[in-house]
């Protein structure tokens, strides 16, 4: 029976896990119903004629630039676990963006760790590089606030209330510190995993601390041979992924009219990385981080671009949203050939 009461249970988690997600994107959504409202009522039919301005051969544009944001984003796999090339790293995080938008967790770390096992990668090795990957994208995610910050002083512009971005590169901050931390002893990996595992038994007292602790020193373990190398250069990949996300919107906005004259690019660069902290929530966070874009933009171009930034924010979001779960899809299947034709077995250094 235990084994079949852990299935249900590991199945209940994935449906709460669900629900919250599900829950967060209600939020988001009116989150962006408020403050659209607060910046001006929306002229659809204007930004229907913005759409219209885009070019047969723009799409393709955008498309490529997109691949080369998905194999960043992927990039840091390779780096962190030995026997993953870059292709396969693609390959994997293209294969968990689609899982991760059809299905509730932890169907993507399944399918992550069925496709690691299937090139010979040791399944915790497959974990562990995983793990790591989320938390250096997560120090380069709440580290853009502090590249925004650069930008204000180098124009000369006032920083305003910013409360919310001081407090995204704090969580950067502390994230980089408790990582190295975990990586330099086992006495401190287990001094880390305890105290984590004490603050969140106070919010769920499910919460076993020595558990966390034996999970922080599993991690230094299983990944502490690839660290020294990859974490630098995750950190250069996950980077070029922001630049490569900017590029899209950049052009997106452009692609539908909104002119250099009316917004820069430094303008635009300010509100990407004041915002981008907010792709935390479900969906990179669709909905408030356009909403914050969208009035950031409008803010410096006037209240007459407001259409065409929302037409532009509109393909910035299919194509960084919607394009990478299509190429999930592709990426899954050919996945799937490769083991069926014998071409995902590989062996791997433990």
């Amino acid at each position: 029976m235990a084994p079949v009461e852990a299935v249900e249970q590991q199945g209940r988690a994935g449906r709460r896990a669900w629900l919250v997600r599900v829950g967060l994107l209600v939020v988001a959504l009116a989150i962006t119903v408020v403050m659209v409202r607060l910046v001006g009522r929306i002229d659809w039919h204007a930004v229907g004629r913005a759409l219209g301005e885009l070019a047969w051969w723009q799409p393709l544009v955008l498309v490529a630039v997109v691949a080369v944001r998905q194999v960043l984003n992927g990039m840091p796999l390779a780096f962190y676990i030995r026997g993953v090339s870059v292709v396969r790293a693609t390959i994997n995080d293209l294969g968990a963006v689609l899982m991760s938008a059809i299905a509730p967790p932890p169907s993507d770390l399944a399918l992550r760790v069925a496709m690691f096992t299937s090139w010979g990668v040791p399944a915790a090795k497959g974990v562990a590089g995983t793990l790591m990957n989320t938390l250096t994208f997560y120090i380069v995610r709440f580290s853009a606030p502090a590249l925004g910050f650069v930008l204000l002083a180098a124009t000369d512009r006032p920083a305003g209330l910013r409360k919310a971005e001081v407090l995204s590169i704090a969580i950067a901050v502390g994230i980089t510190v408790a990582v190295f931390l975990v990586l330099r002893s086992e006495s401190l990996a287990t001094s880390v995993g305890t105290t984590a595992g004490r603050w969140a038994k106070r919010v769920r007292r499910s919460v076993d601390p020595e558990a966390w602790a034996e999970a922080c020193r599993t991690f230094r373990h299983d990944i502490s041979a690839t660290f020294r190398y990859g974490f630098g250069r995750s950190l250069l990949a996950m980077t070029g992924l922001l630049a490569a996300d900017y590029t899209v919107l950049v052009l997106s906005l452009r692609f539908v009219g909104l002119s250099t004259a009316a917004v820069g690019l430094v303008g635009i660069a300010i509100a990407y990385l004041f915002a981008y902290p907010f792709t935390l929530f479900p969906f990179s966070g669709i909905g408030i981080v356009d909403a914050l874009i969208l009035a950031a933009l409008v803010e410096e171009g006037g209240a007459p671009i407001e259409a065409t930034a929302v037409a532009g924010l509109l393909v910035w979001r299919v194509f960084t949203v919607g394009l990478p779960v299509l190429m999930g899809l592709g990426a899954l299947v050919l996945w799937r050939r490769s083991v069926a034709s014998g071409g995902g077995s590989g062996t791997a250094s433990s």
